[in-house]
């Protein structure tokens, strides 16, 4: 349903309208979607963002936003992605992060990085600290299959 909105939306160089566009999808009475929308849209400017400081910057405007939704744990769904991602930006920015600090993103980003991380240093990790077998052994056949590099 907002698909679309949430892809021109985050194509979009200027991030000044996004707090209008979150709090019309926030507004949908259906949470579920708009949960997912804005997860969406979450997702696709993590992805486009040039580091954390940007991204730590937009999420600012939206955090406050998620108020306007009724349940909880949709609200607290979308901190953890917002977490998570800044977690991402952080690790991509050459930082790299202790056990504490792993356990404190979901299986879901555990699982990303075991995927998409090219630092051995993270992928050493993952395999030691993972949080699900299936992430500890992905991380741990990326580490030995390849030459990395940084990131």
């Amino acid at each position: 349903m907002y698909r679309r909105v949430v892809s021109v939306a985050a194509a979009a160089r200027n991030r000044d309208r996004d707090h209008v566009i979150v709090a019309a999808i926030l507004r949908d009475t259906h949470e579920m979607a708009a949960r997912t929308a804005v997860v969406h849209l979450v997702d696709e400017v993590a992805m486009r963002a040039t580091g954390p400081a940007e991204f730590r910057e937009w999420a600012a405007d939206l955090l406050p936003q998620l108020d306007r939704l009724r349940t909880e744990g949709n609200r607290e769904f979308i901190r953890r992605r917002v977490h998570d991602w800044l977690f991402y930006l952080s690790i991509r920015d050459g930082h790299v992060p202790a056990p504490a600090e792993l356990a404190a993103v979901t299986d879901w980003m555990q699982r990303l990085l075991a995927e998409k991380s090219t630092s051995p240093s993270v992928l050493g990790l993952l395999a030691q600290s993972g949080g699900t077998r299936k992430i500890r052994n992905l991380a741990k056949h990326r580490a030995g299959s390849r030459t990395l590099g940084t990131s």
